[in-house]
């Protein structure tokens, strides 16, 4: 009778073991990872058309599912860590990004007069855009381990914002415009979270009116500080720098409601408009499937951020909850500025759109993004 009790204790703790799994497979958060592969699915649909007439062998296309799938197999083993682990490797992260985008500077490829990519064999990557995650898992680090009494006053933030400026103006020299705002606008909605005193924000405000005509004197380029003025005016120069900010309006206007269809949009398979598949592909998407089509994925987007700023209120720890808001700010100002962008209410910088724009490193950084946020969702509950 003692062996057999004995026999059936194994066969017991395994039951158990089963249930407990089952159990947490039954309250799995997967609502970014499907919503991510809805835009994604939409995203390879759309670029496929966008680059039918330019890419007959759909290396693109091709590509694209290839970086995606390295993308959600980097999610598939982040889930199975703790996402804490970030916050003892965070300085680690961001010195080593820092040093590769001094990398670039020295040894980058140059392409369209930008030093954006280092290769590695015959993959190139994009260091700025690891940068977004990387300084929003440093300021998580930082100001989960700091304990200022009172607000933060203006001293205190002199070292976080070294962290923020420090990588945001070596992007700047590649130069990318693009990446170094999205930066400085993670930096700034990150700061909206965390208690600094009134006096503070005050000088903060006049210290950032007073850059802005610094920064656009002898911070930008000729070329960047042309773009300016043709959005305020893009007929100034229809040809030059008003060009692509003029063919993104025509595309999105032309769609109307409903669109032309798929692969009959006249700017993009006509090769009017210009990066059509990188910065301007919501503008063949806008001129294909029209303002119903727009509002669609405009929902889908909607839905993805109130999902991911949810799971930042349902932190359990500060590390968790500046991380998530902070990757959820680069989300929504990567849809908002590119939109905007392409519609000619922003000025034209390189942003693209997360899941929908061709590239490797920002599809990569987009997956990691909801892979870190799916990883707090799931493992709040273990504190």
């Amino acid at each position: 009778m003692h062996s057999s009790m004995e026999s059936q204790t194994p066969l017991f703790e395994s039951n158990s073991r089963v249930g407990m799994y089952e159990e947490e497979l039954k309250r799995f958060n997967w609502t970014l990872i499907i919503l991510e592969l809805m835009i994604f699915g939409v995203g390879i649909w759309n670029l496929h058309s966008a680059t039918t007439v330019d890419d007959k062998s759909l290396g693109l296309y091709r590509s694209q599912i290839i970086w995606f799938t390295i993308g959600l197999s980097i999610t598939a083993l982040s889930l199975l860590l703790h996402y804490s682990i970030l916050s003892r490797v965070a300085y680690f992260v961001y010195f080593a990004n820092i040093l590769l985008l001094v990398a670039v500077l020295v040894l980058g490829k140059s392409s369209l007069g930008a030093r954006r990519w280092i290769g590695f064999g015959g993959f190139r990557i994009q260091p700025s855009e690891f940068m977004k995650i990387s300084m929003v898992i440093c300021l998580a680090k930082y100001f989960e381990t700091d304990r200022t009494v009172g607000g933060y006053g203006l001293k205190d933030l002199i070292l976080p914002s070294m962290l923020v400026a420090v990588p945001a103006l070596l992007i700047m020299m590649q130069p990318d415009l693009g990446t170094a705002m999205i930066i400085l606008l993670t930096y700034g909605s990150m700061m909206m979270f965390i208690k600094i005193r009134p006096q503070t924000l005050l000088i903060l405000g006049l210290i950032a009116a007073t850059a802005m005509p610094i920064m656009y004197k002898y911070g930008l380029k000729p070329y960047q500080r042309q773009r300016i003025v043709s959005f305020i005016d893009p007929l100034s120069d229809p040809k030059g720098s008003g060009y692509n900010s003029i063919q993104s309006m025509i595309a999105v206007g032309s769609g109307q409601i409903v669109g032309k269809g798929y692969k009959q949009g006249t700017q993009s398979q006509l090769n009017f408009l210009p990066e059509h598949h990188t910065d301007f592909i919501f503008s063949v998407f806008s001129e294909e499937h029209g303002f119903v089509g727009c509002v669609i994925l405009l929902i889908l987007y909607l839905v993805f951020l109130s999902n991911a700023l949810s799971i930042s209120y349902q932190s359990n720890d500060k590390f968790g909850l500046l991380l998530s808001l902070g990757i959820t700010t680069i989300f929504f100002w990567h849809v908002f500025v590119n939109m905007g962008m392409v519609m000619g209410l922003l000025p034209i910088v390189g942003v693209p759109l997360p899941f929908m724009s061709y590239g490797g490193s920002a599809l990569i950084t987009a997956t990691a993004g909801v892979a870190i946020l799916t990883n707090i969702a799931n493992k709040k509950f273990m504190f």
